[in-house]
């Protein structure tokens, strides 16, 4: 990799080590990069939507499945990233600042949808996994590198103070990505501890607890996204908001051809308006992403399996 920004995209512009010399000598380089990708507009003409995610390393949660380290290596999972952002159908990715930046100099998100994921702070495992404090993107870096949205974590624990903290700061995310008419995407979750760990209830009245609570939050709604879990009782659960909602695909399990199909019943709820996955279409079980990600685009984009 030169020291000047990639125009290459995709597998074929993954210079591991050149990453990083980039990196050391020359990190203007990103802020340049941001200034001069080509955007898209944040819908396509279907109105919907199909993002990978990949913001969990951030929060120390490497494992998939029964591999508690399936996302350590930076190289193999920006190849599965960039392999992802390749195929039809896929409109964009959800991320952190170090694995954006890596798109970004490898020229994988040009006309492609950004999302900064802005509260990595409630390390899995941790005492204060509830913490979920303010740690990645803001919403100043947001706006001025053009970035298209912000994603926050918001997790409710009736009998864990930190929630109140939390709760406060995506308020005030919301209303300053508002402020630039700039998409807020709040992720919420009701939970709670079990033997010390913290469990996120899936059960159809707590997830429509946590919307109510989330949609409410900052100064306008606008620019107001919900991600949510796929759960019981879904079109029940979809009735409690008008926000245009993001489903996630969660932590893989089981046979993905039933992942697939309740996906699909699940699309066909007005308010959801597409998909964000990140390991069931990273790390698929036979290992090939470009295949599981084109069965997810098919579902959100129409005439899939």
């Amino acid at each position: 990799m030169s020291t000047t920004e990639p125009t290459t995209r995709g597998v074929a512009a993954l210079d591991f080590a050149g990453l990083t010399t980039l990196r050391a000598t020359d990190p203007g380089a990103i802020a340049r990069s941001w200034a001069a990708r080509a955007r898209r507009p944040l819908l396509g003409a279907d109105g919907r939507m199909l993002l990978v995610a990949a913001d969990h390393p951030a929060r120390g949660a490497l494992g998939v499945r029964g591999d508690a380290t399936a996302m350590a290596s930076r190289a193999d999972l920006l190849r599965r990233l960039a392999t992802a952002l390749s195929r039809p159908g896929v409109d964009g990715v959800l991320g952190t600042p170090d694995v954006l930046d890596d798109l970004l100099l490898m020229g994988a998100l040009e006309d492609k949808v950004a999302i900064g994921s802005m509260n990595r702070g409630g390390l899995q495992g941790a005492s204060f996994e509830l913490d979920d404090r303010f740690t990645g993107h803001t919403a100043a870096e947001i706006v001025a590198r053009g970035i298209d949205g912000g994603k926050m974590l918001t997790r409710i624990d009736l009998q864990d103070p930190a929630s109140a903290a939390t709760l406060e700061a995506s308020a005030r995310a919301v209303t300053e990505l508002a402020a630039h008419g700039t998409m807020a995407m709040v992720e919420p979750f009701w939970s709670t501890r079990r033997d010390g760990k913290v469990v996120n209830l899936l059960d159809p009245d707590s997830t429509i607890r946590s919307i109510t609570v989330a949609s409410g939050l900052g100064a306008t709604s606008a620019y107001t996204w919900l991600k949510l879990p796929v759960v019981d009782d879904l079109e029940r659960v979809m009735d409690a908001t008008t926000l245009p909602s993001l489903l996630l695909g969660g932590d893989p399990q089981g046979d993905p051809r039933d992942t697939y199909a309740s996906w699909g019943r699940s699309l066909a709820i007005p308010q959801v308006r597409g998909l964000v996955v990140g390991r069931a279409l990273l790390y698929p079980p036979d290992g090939d992403v470009a295949a599981a990600v084109d069965i997810a685009a098919g579902l959100v984009h129409g005439g899939g399996a």
